[in-house]
């Protein structure tokens, strides 16, 4: 039998992550190669590539309803962005009743809480996949993890879309750009 390697667990231990609460993810594409595009006087430029992983991670709230999204940013190697996990019960105030089909929804019809590493195992695949599909034999992934971050308060939350807002500003100085890991 091989021993695989034992990998660093990267969440929390003993922690809910499927609780109402904000959370910072940072997702790298394998080697950190550039693949959505290029920062351009402090701007970024999505290229096609880009585009598509943008509209896998605006496609989250019709696959997870307990996934709000918030402040996000696509640089050439990596992404940031803010995802608020509600589990209020479904079929309240504004949000529709679920019916029995619904991917949301267990067998008896509770809400299904959906938990942060699924919500981003599903970006990461879908988003994969659509580029692939844009482009045979096109070589794209993601890292193999992501980081996140569990947002505590209001002041903590504000300095992180500040944070996401500015990142195509300090490019040249970011540990993610290529240019400053070699």
């Amino acid at each position: 039998m091989y021993n695989w390697p034992k990998r660093k667990n990267q969440r929390l231990k003993n922690f809910d992550y499927s609780s109402d609460r904000w959370y910072f993810i940072t997702i790298c594409t394998k080697d950190r190669e550039n693949y959505f595009g290029e920062i351009i006087d402090g701007k970024m430029i999505l290229n096609d590539y880009g585009k598509i992983a943008e509209n896998s991670f605006l496609d989250l709230p019709n696959h997870y309803k307990n996934c709000i999204l918030d402040e996000y940013i696509f640089m050439p190697n990596h992404f940031h962005c803010i995802l608020f996990i509600e589990n209020a019960p479904v079929g309240t105030g504004l949000k529709p009743v679920p019916t029995n089909d619904d991917v949301n929804t267990t067998n008896d019809g509770a809400t299904k809480n959906h938990w942060l590493s699924e919500i981003i195992r599903w970006f990461k695949t879908f988003s994969s996949r659509n580029i692939h599909n844009s482009k045979e034999d096109f070589e794209f992934a993601w890292q193999r993890s992501f980081f996140d971050v569990i947002i505590r308060n209001e002041e903590h939350l504000q300095k992180t879309r500040q944070y996401i807002q500015e990142n195509p500003l300090k490019w040249e100085q970011d540990k993610n750009n290529l240019s400053n890991l070699k």
